[in-house]
């Protein structure tokens, strides 16, 4: 049975109204989304965080830079528990939760930096679980859905990141192109040296791009986090 909460070293996130727990590929993909914010020199900008579960992506990020920060989710015992998870957090007035779907939200403006892990089961079994599948299945925002919304949202000259398991990879990045996004980046993640790859972390801008950065990065060799992950995370986990 999941924790009812995660401690990190500057917040907590309670997890126990929310159908998808804190998990380490999400953490992974938080750490990873505040660098890229930091390299891009977009701390201090208007970002997005569509479908917010938790707010653990929003809260990870509001750690480690200035933006202003609007979360969109759709499940309202998820989005309430958010907002608990913000006001809680000593970033609350740079946090705002909007208990909505993206594609019926309205925003005062649009994004510098558009982030999401996104429902991307498709076609699979589904639970008895209702928020549980809202969650976790395509079928409540598609990829289709997600990149249009990212279009209406996303300001000129500007970015979105994404995590996806890798076997949706492809099909994202060739409908990202009809939508004019270009890949920028591309972060493989697996387990261990002994598994194949299971998420990529995908950065996209709306700028033409004609180059690709491709990484990899293991979370553990022989039961231990590797350096790489440790780099990522040491202002988060507890024992880093």
């Amino acid at each position: 049975m999941a924790n009812q909460y995660f401690q990190f070293k500057q917040f907590t996130v309670q997890q126990d109204a929310c159908a998808m727990k804190v998990t380490t590929d999400a953490c992974l993909f938080g750490a990873w989304v505040a660098n890229r914010i930091n390299v891009l020199g977009l701390k201090g900008k208007h970002i997005l965080d569509i479908g917010a579960g938790t707010g653990l992506l929003s809260l990870m990020v509001a750690q480690q830079t200035n933006a202003i920060i609007d979360a969109v989710e759709i499940e309202t015992a998820a989005a309430n528990q958010a907002q608990e998870n913000f006001e809680q957090s000593p970033w609350n007035n740079k946090l705002f939760l909007h208990n909505s779907s993206i594609q019926t939200f309205i925003p005062q403006h649009k994004y510098d930096f558009i982030f999401t892990n996104p429902p991307f089961f498709f076609n699979d079994l589904k639970s008895k679980n209702h928020a549980r599948n809202i969650a976790l299945h395509d079928s409540f925002l598609n990829l289709d859905d997600l990149l249009q919304s990212i279009e209406n949202q996303i300001n000129k000259n500007s970015y979105f990141a994404v995590l996806l398991p890798e076997n949706r990879v492809e099909e994202f990045i060739f409908i990202a192109t009809q939508y004019s996004f270009y890949l920028n980046e591309i972060m493989q993640v697996k387990q261990t040296e002994n598994h194949k790859y299971f998420r990529s972390m995908l950065l996209f801008s709306n700028q033409i791009n004609n180059s690709v950065l491709t990484n990899q990065i293991t979370i553990k060799i022989d039961n231990q986090y590797t350096k790489e992950f440790i780099e990522l995370l040491k202002a988060y986990y507890l024992y880093l």
